[in-house]
């Protein structure tokens, strides 16, 4: 399945979080592709919108392949089998840290401001991406939901590979995926428009939600 772009997609992901309309839910997209997603979720449900904020720890010599993720509230989660086969140090995974920390903070003052984080305490947190590959910023997201109390957390993506449900048990009580094809390289590759979401894309989605 190839899905447009990002807003159809996050159409397509509705229709299967139907179970869930009623729930006292939240929807929290990962900045910056998984919000337009997002906004196509909590517009279906009827539900308020926010941001989780969450950077990859890509390998130095290749960034787009995660050994790991870290959010707000200081979590940080390691995917030691692609920090051992890249050889990366303790060094280079420091360095990699400190420079992707510094771009979440900026990124929480971008697109909260003074503005507080949606309360999730005792609810259903719906967490959104616009696909799943290594599932490290994605486990990332949780944990930083879960550590605010959130009742119980849906991971919602249009796109993953077969099997990702095993991979967040103990992250996500319940994993809803659109799709899960047999041959998976790249999110973009199930996207006919993959570009890049800019940081005013995402205040937008997040002020339409608001003014809903």
């Amino acid at each position: 399945m190839v899905f447009t772009d990002r807003r159809q997609a996050g159409r397509r992901l509705a229709a299967c979080l139907e179970h869930l309309r009623g729930e006292d839910v939240v929807v929290l997209g990962l900045p910056r592709g998984g919000v337009p997603v997002a906004a196509e979720v909590a517009a279906r449900l009827e539900a308020p919108l926010d941001v989780v904020v969450v950077r990859k720890l890509g390998v130095p010599y290749q960034p787009e392949l995660g050994m790991g993720a870290i959010g707000e509230g200081g979590v940080r989660v390691l995917n030691d089998e692609v920090i051992g086969m890249a050889g990366t140090s303790e060094d280079a995974l420091g360095r990699v840290e400190r420079e992707e920390r510094s771009e979440l903070e900026r990124r929480v003052r971008r697109y909260r401001g003074d503005r507080p984080p949606v309360d999730v305490a005792g609810r259903t947190a719906v967490v959104v991406d616009d696909g799943i590959a290594t599932g490290s910023t994605a486990q990332a997201a949780c944990r930083i939901v879960r550590a605010q109390g959130a009742a119980r957390i849906v991971l919602a993506v249009p796109v993953a590979p077969r099997g990702i449900s095993s991979a967040f048990r103990g992250f996500a009580d319940e994993v809803v995926v659109v799709d899960t094809p047999t041959w998976f390289a790249a999110i973009g590759q199930f996207y006919d428009d993959f570009a890049q979401t800019s940081d005013a894309e995402v205040l937008d989605c997040l002020g339409r939600a608001a003014s809903r």
